[in-house]
């Protein structure tokens, strides 16, 4: 078990949220890669929950492990030599600029090889660590997409992945630590939020995490469930941006992490983005004749602009939304 070195005093993060606790789900669909039917699969589960469990996804588990402890390596150093990578991506508590707080420290970077964040992180850390698994991933990313084209009857298949795979691609990799928080108990009884509920706002988000659990998605009906850990597979979120692809058809999943007292929770996710310029409007092989798209047109700098700069749980999309637009 690694400790934050300078844990936050409980006292001192009044404005972190807690809630009740809740159940362990056991429904979350699991795919296996391999499954001739996967391609059905994965559509089924991104329009019931916006989720899934990817198995036998083939990337290797020695890149998985390699990193998570590159990762403990660095989160377990004095307080003042990891606060020398904040210009490159380093950061704690604090969750964006609009006052969401977190009982987190992570390290954000973009994921184009050219940027100065991506160079930094693999010089901090061993180099082959990192890039070994981010090629991984992104090959998956690709995969899973192109056979969730193919489930959804997309042509050409590579209409979402050429978005990912464009080398202005605004995708980024995110490496996330939840110490162990021992003073829940002053909490009587509630759960310490690490990171607060929200969806994602790219098209997909490959996430990874060792044995701790902390993971909740909200279903449909509203309900917050516990997704059980499982260090050796991925957990697959529709984006905002590929719900408004499909045309509200696959829904992106609002989801969040709690606090474990003993153990500390460490997750490795990948967020596959389109360039900066692309427009994102709902794909017109998706829509059925005479229907309508439920979005109004923009670009994913804008739609990242106004997601950045609002409070963490807001239902961003609504902005964009036409319904919206004509009742004000």
């Amino acid at each position: 078990m690694v400790v934050l070195s300078q844990p936050p005093a409980l006292e001192h993060c009044s404005l972190i949220k807690t809630c009740k606790p809740t159940c362990v789900f056991t429904g979350i669909p699991v795919i296996d890669l391999r499954d001739p039917e996967a391609k059905t699969l994965i559509v089924k589960a991104c329009e019931e929950y916006g989720f899934f469990k990817l198995i036998n996804h083939g990337v290797p588990m020695e890149f998985m492990t390699r990193l998570e402890a590159e990762a403990l390596s660095f989160f377990n150093l004095p307080q003042s030599d990891k606060d020398k990578a904040t210009p490159f991506g380093y950061g704690s508590n604090k969750i964006g600029p609009n006052g969401d707080v977190g009982w987190i420290e992570y390290l954000l970077v973009n994921t184009n090889p050219q940027l100065t964040s991506l160079k930094t992180l693999s010089e901090n850390f061993c180099s082959y660590a990192v890039n070994d698994y981010i090629l991984a991933v992104k090959r998956l990313a690709f995969e899973v997409v192109e056979i969730m084209a193919d489930g959804l009857e997309i042509e050409p298949r590579n209409v979402l992945s050429r978005l990912l795979r464009d080398e202005k691609s605004d995708s980024c990799f995110r490496l996330n630590h939840y110490p162990p928080c021992p003073q829940l108990q002053a909490l009587s009884g509630r759960n310490l939020i690490g990171f607060g509920e929200h969806t994602d706002p790219q098209i997909i988000s490959i996430l990874r995490s060792n044995n701790t659990s902390g993971l909740q998605i909200c279903l449909r009906d509203r309900t917050w469930v516990s997704v059980p850990p499982d260090q050796t597979s991925f957990f697959i979120s529709v984006g905002d941006a590929l719900q408004v692809m499909s045309n509200g058809r696959l829904r992106s999943v609002r989801h969040r992490v709690l606090i474990d007292s003993m153990k500390s929770r460490v997750s490795m996710i990948y967020f596959g983005g389109p360039p900066m310029s692309e427009k994102i409007v709902a794909l017109p092989c998706l829509m059925a004749k005479g229907e309508e798209s439920l979005y109004k047109e923009f670009t994913w700098w804008e739609y990242k602009t106004c997601a950045y700069n609002s409070r963490l749980g807001a239902n961003r999309l609504g902005l964009f939304e036409k319904t919206a637009n004509a009742s004000l």
